[in-house]
């Protein structure tokens, strides 16, 4: 969008430009056709001012539109490990981490460890570079946080979600008296200030210029709020 901004703005200056040299001509004699030097510098200092402006917009709308894409390569293989614990009948996880500053993604039946190779063949869907987007979760161990737990971003070590038979999270009822309310409380991190699940999120972000384990403000997230694995999408303070 900036990019064809700058480029109609450009190409105004110069059609406006070559008229006013062209009507100059038609009403002066001159020995010298072309440009002087002085209005050549004048366009090309214009087109750099232009081009200066237009630079961080672009930068910021290209990175955005990088985390979008990869944080839908994370939604996609969440609902995946849904369909396929619910039509194999058993439990399926999906695993995050971070390998050489860029996000890898893994569904794989619970229990099973991933080889890099099958870290690696749906990890080629993010499209992008090394150091640029960093994930991370607010994840306390497997299925669970707490309200207080933010994400932590450039984890090196696997962070896993798992769905049982039914596609709904894998966990477990200590005994016959925790109700499913309770059990959410406990796993989802509820809060009984504001009387909501903060529920568990995988965030995907910009990440900083030399620092790439940390992130910018530029995020985007997964929230899986219920323990019958209701998913919404938020971005940017609502990712944690």
């Amino acid at each position: 969008m900036y990019a064809i901004a700058l480029g109609k703005i450009s190409h105004r200056i110069f059609v406006n430009f070559f008229i006013l040299k062209a009507n100059n001509n038609s009403k002066f004699e001159q020995k010298n056709d072309g440009f002087s030097l002085i209005e050549v510098v004048a366009v090309v200092l214009m087109i750099g001012v232009l081009a200066a402006i237009a630079a961080p917009n672009w930068i910021a709308l290209v990175n955005r539109q990088r985390a979008s894409k990869t944080n839908d390569v994370v939604l996609a293989a969440i609902q995946e490990a849904q369909q396929e614990a619910k039509r194999n009948k058993l439990s399926y996880s999906v695993s995050f981490r971070n390998n050489n500053n860029i996000p890898q993604v893994v569904v794989h039946p619970k229990g099973l460890t991933p080889t890099d190779d099958n870290w690696k063949v749906r990890s080629q869907n993010f499209d992008i570079a090394s150091g640029q987007i960093v994930i991370g979760t607010n994840l306390t161990s497997n299925n669970q946080t707490t309200s207080t737990t933010s994400v932590t971003y450039g984890s090196t070590t696997a962070q896993t979600i798992t769905f049982d038979y039914t596609g709904a999270l894998d966990v477990s009822v200590k005994t016959k008296t925790d109700g499913l309310t309770s059990v959410q409380q406990n796993k989802l991190g509820y809060d009984s200030t504001t009387k909501q699940y903060k529920g568990l999120i995988v965030s995907v972000a910009v990440a900083k210029p030399g620092n790439p384990t940390q992130a910018t403000n530029i995020k985007r997230c997964v929230v899986i709020k219920t323990l019958l694995g209701s998913i919404k999408i938020a971005k940017d303070s609502d990712c944690g």
